[in-house]
């Protein structure tokens, strides 16, 4: 998952990025209204967790920019406002949850967790595509009920295409949500091609159709038809 933490406090931004990176998720990090109204504009993420009091400016405020530009991330208010009619404010705007400081960070990551998979997979752990099944929470993949090795970016690759079946994906797309914002500076997204080729070469392998279909001059897109 591709999440951004908008967090002044440096030493909690800290602790929860090494938490969720050990988890295997991708993070960035503003702390700032400023930095992270850029990185929303710029970019989508699987879940944002926002801070409400930032050094330039109201974290609501910044739900609403949100909001306004009608992005689909998850949202997660983390905060130490623990007024009821804060908690309805910041849910009625369009917040997905609200985590009160401080808080264990196990409870953090399940909080995200059962957004993301509430948003992108309807409440299911199993993610099933014809002959293919993911398991997100144990991070398996099998092919028509046989398990196959992945690595992690290969994982998050196909868990990725899946939930976006059918669209185009551009190379920029798929190397930022998987490696990050700062791949975008990266001179070439030519080795998105390798990460792809060895996934599918594995797929097929395993007795799976080949749905990765590259569109020229654009990206690929995962389709059975």
């Amino acid at each position: 998952m591709k999440i951004l933490i908008i967090e002044d406090e440096e030493l909690l931004r800290i602790n929860i990025i090494a938490y969720l990176k050990a988890e295997g998720n991708v993070c960035d990090f503003a702390p700032t209204f400023e930095s992270a109204s850029q990185k929303i504009a710029l970019y989508d993420y699987d879940c944002i967790l926002l801070d409400l009091t930032l050094p330039d400016g109201d974290g609501l405020a910044l739900l609403k920019e949100i909001k306004k530009l009608k992005k689909t991330d998850g949202i997660i208010i983390i905060t130490a406002r623990n007024s009821i009619d804060q908690r309805i404010e910041g849910l009625s705007l369009g917040a997905d949850d609200y985590l009160i400081k401080p808080f264990h960070l196990s409870e953090l990551g399940a909080r995200i967790m059962a957004i993301v998979r509430r948003r992108t997979f309807n409440g299911n752990d199993l993610l099933m595509f014809n002959e293919l099944t993911i398991d997100i929470q144990a991070k398996e993949v099998k092919v028509k009920g046989e398990p196959i090795s992945l690595t992690r970016k290969e994982f998050d690759l196909l868990v990725y295409f899946v939930a976006n079946k059918s669209k185009v994906i551009s190379k920029s797309a798929a190397v930022t949500h998987i490696w990050g914002d700062n791949a975008d500076m990266a001179d070439s997204f030519d080795f998105i091609y390798t990460h792809i080729k060895n996934l599918r070469k594995k797929l097929l392998d395993a007795g799976s159709k080949d749905y990765f279909h590259s569109i020229y001059g654009v990206g690929y897109k995962f389709t059975d038809s």
